[in-house]
């Protein structure tokens, strides 16, 4: 079986006649739905997805097999995963969060400065947070082509051009 990757997640039952509220993590949270069938981790359940609309903070959607407001609360929590083969193939300079994390993160220099723990989006830009030995909190450094000029996933790792004093 391939790699799994979460995309969504369910944040609780929407409304009484067994819609969900679904949290999307995908570029465009609507898309979630041209993954489906959306597996939970381990593989034992798996459900069709139709968004009905936009809420508050996600979506509301419907799942095969689930009717009632009480199998759809019973879902809180439950992340959705798919394959990571049934992803599109992107263009050059552009990258899946979920191929960033764990990279090897080198300065211009060489010198190792840590590995990327996550990649963040807080409205402005992607955020790349870094941590390694010999930081006491993990850094945040914008995801840009000034400060990342190379993203080399085949080789595991990204340089970077950080802001003076940042490290």
């Amino acid at each position: 079986m391939s790699e799994q990757v979460c995309v969504g997640a369910i944040a609780g039952a929407f409304g009484v006649r067994g819609e969900v509220r679904l949290k999307s993590f995908t570029a465009d949270a609507a898309a979630i739905a041209d993954y489906a069938p959306l597996m939970s981790e381990d593989g034992s359940r798996s459900f069709e997805v139709t968004v009905t609309r936009a809420i508050k903070n996600g979506l509301a959607a419907r799942l095969t097999g689930i009717s009632t407001k009480e199998e759809a609360e019973a879902l809180k929590g439950l992340q959705l995963f798919v394959p990571r083969d049934r992803f599109p193939e992107l263009e050059d300079d552009e990258f899946y969060y979920t191929d960033l994390v764990n990279l090897e993160v080198r300065d211009t220099g060489g010198t190792v400065l840590g590995r990327v723990k996550s990649v963040q989006n807080h409205g402005a830009t992607d955020l790349l947070e870094i941590y390694g030995p010999g930081l006491k909190t993990t850094v945040l450094l914008p995801f840009t082509k000034q400060a990342v000029p190379t993203v080399d996933i085949a080789g595991g790792r990204i340089i970077v051009d950080p802001p003076e004093g940042l490290f």
